[in-house]
């Protein structure tokens, strides 16, 4: 029984997730949604950018303090070894429905591109951003990072075996293509708000914190990735490479 508990929570973390994460496509891109990033804002200038930036804060603060070894070793104390990625995940989802849930928009325009060809690159933009978050999460094993793996390989009474190092496709390019779909989805708007804006500068100053605190966990955990980063740039693909990096192991990140 606790192996099939076990099971269907992380089965039921993952739902939430793809649910948060479907729902996130329509807050950022203003589609769909019944509350978008920029609806109509609802309480003064002040108060909505407190709450917007305590939200932000909510979310890096979860977001990287679950992910750090040391806080892993110590919760996997309190839940299962193997909920632990899914009990990640379904707060991580927790605190972006927060955010949605609470988001305070602030109004006015930065930009408005009304050119239809210029619109539709940037629309072009989102959407990729989009796909590159998706497709990147698949090449370095998508249900090992959202915690289905683990519970499944419980329910199976078989023990977990980490998946190791690998630069499949984009990663070969740069060491994050997964943030660099971020910045696309987050960046690429025909329309941009002060709203969005404030969202879109945050994310990008939190991505970046982010990767030199998963790149020093990596570097830790595995072979190869020190030189892997020595050799690949981190979001911006060389023109001319000096080398092809050819590593055939995999990698599971965050």
């Amino acid at each position: 029984m606790k192996r099939t508990g076990i099971l269907l929570y992380g089965v039921a973390c993952y739902l939430v997730f793809f649910a948060t994460f479907l729902y996130a496509v329509g807050f950022v891109g203003n589609l769909w949604v019944p509350k978008a990033m920029d609806s109509a804002r609802e309480t003064s200038l002040v108060a909505a950018l407190l709450i917007d930036l305590g939200l932000l804060t909510v979310f890096a603060l979860q977001h990287s303090v679950m992910a750090r070894p040391a806080f892993k070793r110590a919760w996997t104390r309190l839940i299962p070894e193997s909920a632990e990625r899914s009990t990640y995940t379904l707060l991580s989802s927790l605190a972006l429905i927060l955010l949605f849930w609470q988001w305070r928009p602030l109004g006015g325009i930065v930009w408005d591109v009304q050119s239809p060809v210029a619109r539709a690159l940037l629309y072009a933009g989102f959407a990729f951003g989009w796909g590159l978050v998706l497709v990147s999460t698949f090449l370095i094993n998508h249900f090992d990072l959202f915690g289905l793996r683990q519970v499944w390989l419980q329910f199976r009474g078989r023990p977990y075996q980490s998946l190791g190092f690998a630069t499949p496709g984009p990663y070969r390019l740069v060491r994050h293509p997964l943030y660099v779909g971020w910045f696309f989805a987050f960046w690429c708007t025909p329309t941009m708000t002060l709203t969005h804006l404030l969202f879109a500068l945050m994310t990008t100053a939190y991505i970046l914190v982010a990767i030199r605190l998963e790149e020093r966990d990596l570097v830790a955990a595995l072979p190869g990735y020190a030189e892997y980063r020595k050799q690949v740039p981190m979001l911006l693909p060389r023109l001319r490479r000096k080398s092809a990096w050819t590593s055939t192991a995999r990698t599971a990140r965050g």
